[in-house]
């Protein structure tokens, strides 16, 4: 047992301790996959509550050893290398219920809880999360938040900024902090649900959520219009525009769609949810839309419905793997146009697999072949020229560190270091995964 390992020994006991010589080799390479190469972590410590969470920070803070956050390991492969990292801390055994006020529509987990259990448990009583995060048998509810993980529902329901509502979270120096609350209401002052969302680790280590949860419904369809690309940018014009309610619009690149077997040219897929009467009229009037506009449509329902959902989250990289996902953007008018060019420039990789939530403009970006950093590059200025973005998921660690993951170009870089500096002085959480430091210890 090492110096580190003893230390954190005394506060969550020998089984909540696992030496780096001692984890199994999947969990070796989802760690070695966040961290800058020659690195190699002590051990991984598993605090069983939040008290035991907040002390082991605490130690690690006063000793100055940086940590790696994570839950499950899912995502780890995720965003940028983290340096010089002595220890990874892991929520995955602070996985319990807290609240749920089934009246109130909220539901209140520890951060380890998989998303899979806690919709398990929300259907007994009819009601789900409305995320569609990746990996979502694996997945915990504090990765999830850390990288703003939300998927093709936010079309209905929107992000997870717009459905977290109330958080716990221990800071780096190993006080335990809170913000909002369990029920659903508007509070002056640091909205720090929305900071934490999407900051890798690099804040704090959340340790309880909060959310809101919706009802489930009692009726699905899903409508799949295949066709050019002027076309799928009417229909989707028009469906955008008009009273219908779908919880769901994916856009997908002639790749994708040929890759599925669903057909020819772009796709649009819409999935009506609800009472089964709206359900079948808002399908038939889209499938109408289509047919006005020479595209071909099908209606989906039940497995065949399901399947397709499925298929379409399976779009993403392991870190086993040496293939390359991304997160992209683009403002919702042009997401038609920048599919298309995508396709394009196919030619240049073996498989380029594409998909875009038409209403907000993201969508994640899955390449395959011999991809070097010039051929990201052009497609990241593709995607700023179209009022977007294009950020780095996972990769080869060989490749992330000759691209930068982020890319981001804006005003705010300042201000996140600021914020970086205000949470975590000494720079002890997943340093430099996320946006750069202006200081280092």
């Amino acid at each position: 047992m090492s110096a580190i390992a003893s230390q954190f020994e005394k506060i969550v006991g020998s089984p909540g301790v696992c030496a780096w010589e001692n984890l199994n080799p999947e969990q070796q390479e989802q760690i070695s996959a966040a961290l800058i190469p020659g690195t190699q972590i002590n051990c991984v410590v598993y605090p069983t509550t939040q008290a035991e969470l907040a002390d082991v920070i605490t130690c690690a803070s006063q000793n100055h050893w940086r940590v790696l956050p994570c839950g499950s390991g899912s995502k780890l492969h995720w965003g940028g290398l983290a340096e010089g990292v002595q220890v990874a801390v892991s929520t995955a055994k602070l996985n319990r219920l807290i609240d749920h006020a089934v009246g109130d529509l909220t539901v209140t987990a520890e951060a380890g809880m998989q998303f899979a259990e806690l919709q398990a448990t929300l259907a007994k009583v009819g009601q789900f999360l409305a995320i569609a995060p990746t990996y979502p048998n694996r997945a915990t509810l504090g990765g999830i938040v850390a990288t703003a993980d939300t998927g093709a529902l936010r079309q209905r329901y929107g992000g997870i900024r717009d459905m977290l509502i109330g958080l716990s979270f221990v800071r780096s120096d190993g006080q335990i902090a809170k913000a909002g609350g369990r029920v659903v209401k508007n509070v002056a002052g640091y909205d720090l649900m929305k900071l934490f969302t999407g900051s890798y680790g690099t804040l704090g280590i959340i340790d309880q959520v909060t959310f809101r949860v919706y009802p489930l419904a009692t009726a699905s369809q899903t409508v799949m219009l295949t066709g050019t690309a002027e076309a799928i940018a009417q229909a989707t014009k028009t469906l955008l525009a008009s009273a219908l309610t779908p919880t769901a619009i994916e856009l997908l690149c002639n790749s994708t769609v040929a890759q599925l077997q669903l057909g020819e040219g772009m796709g649009l897929v819409s999935r009506f949810q609800g009472i089964a009467v709206s359900v079948e009229q808002q399908a038939t009037k889209l499938l109408e839309v289509g047919q006005a506009l020479d595209l071909k449509g099908k209606e989906l329902t039940a497995e065949d419905e399901s399947n397709l959902w499925h298929r379409l989250s399976e779009f993403e990289v392991t870190a086993a793997e040496p293939a390359i996902a991304c997160k992209i953007g683009v403002l919702p008018a042009n997401a038609v146009a920048t599919l298309a060019k995508v396709s394009e420039m196919r030619h240049e990789m073996t498989e380029a697999i594409a998909t875009i939530h038409a209403s907000s403009g993201l969508g994640k970006l899955k390449l395959s072949g011999d991809i070097t950093p010039q051929m990201l590059l052009k497609i990241r200025q593709l995607c700023e020229s179209q009022g977007g973005f294009l950020t780095v998921l996972a990769a080869p660690v060989s490749f992330k560190q000759q691209f930068d993951v982020w890319g981001y170009s804006g005003n705010a870089l300042e201000w996140m270091q600021k914020l970086k500096h205000q949470f975590d002085p000494q720079n002890l959480l997943s340093p430099h995964r996320f946006v750069p430091t202006s200081y280092s210890q």
